[in-house]
């Protein structure tokens, strides 16, 4: 007699089954239950009624697809007539079912393999099943503009690195949160940091919700406490960021190659940049120079284009900048004065190279892959860091990398900057005041405006 493969909607440990065998059974209804053992499957079990009415629409072998097979005792299913016994486990596993099993074109009323565990609803007691409506339901946000297009592939590899691989032989509605407990565990063991791990969960959460959707939870199991720990990247210090623009300028008009070792000082086997790029142009400079003075991401630099910037000549001379729109983020974006100077050398350069036009790239224009034009800025950026002797590192052991211009750009307005309103800064650097709080205004300290906590105003004579 042939068994068609069973999908179990219920789960228990391979312990809980040996202490209470029969009670697992009885409970059990008109599903199977996986027996599972370091969080796989190692045998299903099922009560007498459910065998009976699946060997009812079983064909046996050799016979018509039209006729049903009599009702047949099996030999290795688990039925309540006695507990077994921890020495029968592998002698009374389900056999696995043949790859061309004969099946009949009409199944019986009361299968339970299609009507109850492989079709209907509870076909959707599966994270990969549920995993495919999130995966549709966040493309269709993005198609009204409520996502970007990046956030769903982020999702997508959520899903195949740890959520899925995890949570396979659980069927939503037996969630519990042990099992939680044990999926932060794994993400922790791969040295995940408390912010991804929570956004992890978050992914979690989202798809027992639809599991609530569908009925198979009533509400979501306690969640693992996660305490995020808030990293702000580095900034420079004045004199650090008057040494390595300096250093750039030099390097450009030297014509300095390369050297070929890394930032640990071990010597470099092979360069992944291009030759035309082992020699410091003056985009360097200006990219570091526009950075500090404009306030935008490394992603916005790299699609930066003339047809988003406009020279404002009034009252106030600056640059208004319409980039298109960066994490939720749409306004213009206005310059310091010194962002003007760079823009026109850098827009001069570029009208003697052929560049200069309207849907031209502002630094590297000739680089179509736009992401190799943002890792040679920070490719150059390390290496001019390297030769102006600025540490690859804060005092923290925080990396400072091309992000690090942006966080500068912001220290310095709060630092120097008069009567400088967070708010508007945070509106014009696309961030929010609870982000400058958190991550770009958390090195700073009383000492450095100890000449503003000292003040005092003057009475009106």
């Amino acid at each position: 007699m042939t068994v068609r493969p069973l999908l179990a909607s219920l789960c228990t440990s391979l312990d809980d089954f040996l202490a209470t065998p029969m009670d697992t059974v009885a409970g059990s209804g008109a599903s199977a239950v996986a027996i599972l053992h370091a969080n796989r499957p190692v045998f299903y079990v099922v009560s007498p009624e459910v065998w009976q009415r699946m060997a009812h629409s079983v064909s046996p072998p050799g016979e018509a697809h039209g006729s049903l097979a009599q009702p047949a005792q099996p030999e290795h299913a688990f039925l309540p007539d006695a507990a077994p016994r921890a020495s029968d486990l592998h002698a009374r596993v389900l056999p696995p079912a043949p790859t061309h099993a004969a099946r009949s074109p009409r199944r019986s009323a009361e299968g339970v393999s299609d009507s109850v565990l492989t079709t209907g609803a509870m076909r959707l007691n599966r994270f990969d099943a549920l995993a495919d409506q999130l995966i549709g339901q966040e493309t269709l946000r993005v198609q009204r503009g409520e996502l970007s297009a990046a956030s769903v592939g982020i999702l997508k590899n959520r899903l195949d690195a740890h959520v899925l691989p995890y949570f396979k032989y659980i069927p939503p509605s037996q969630v519990t949160p042990v099992m939680m407990d044990g999926f932060v565990q794994r993400l922790t063991d791969c040295h995940l940091s408390s912010t991804t791990v929570s956004q992890y969960l978050v992914v979690v959460r989202k798809l027992l919700k639809l599991a609530i959707r569908h009925g198979f939870l009533r509400e979501l199991p306690e969640m693992p406490p996660i305490k995020i720990t808030s990293k702000p990247r580095s900034s420079l210090s004045v004199t650090e960021y008057l040494a390595v623009v300096r250093t750039a300028h030099r390097l450009a008009k030297r014509g300095d190659v390369a050297p070929e070792i890394k930032a640990s000082t071990s010597q470099r086997e092979r360069f992944w940049v291009q030759p035309r790029h082992l020699t410091l142009p003056p985009d360097m400079a200006w990219a570091i120079r526009f950075m500090v003075n404009s306030f935008v991401r490394p992603g916005d630099l790299r699609q930066l284009q003339h047809k988003h910037i406009q020279i404002v000549r009034g009252t106030h001379v600056y640059l208004r900048m319409t980039l298109p729109e960066t994490k939720g983020h749409d306004a213009p974006m206005v310059t310091l004065t010194p962002a003007v100077q760079v823009y026109a050398a850098a827009w001069a350069h570029a009208q003697k190279q052929g560049w200069g036009g309207p849907d031209d790239y502002l630094f590297l224009p000739a680089e179509k892959d736009r992401n190799y034009a943002l890792a040679v800025l920070g490719f150059w950026f390390k290496w001019v860091m390297r030769e102006a002797g600025v540490a690859p590192t804060d005092h923290t052991g925080r990396l400072r990398t091309l992000y690090c211009l942006r966080h500068t750009a912001i220290m310095f307005r709060l630092l120097y900057g008069q009567g400088i309103d967070m708010l508007t800064l945070a509106r014009n650097a696309r961030t929010s005041v609870q982000m400058i709080e958190r991550f770009y205004a958390s090195a700073l300290d009383g000492e450095m405006n100890v000449a503003m906590l000292q003040s005092r105003r003057t009475s009106k004579p």
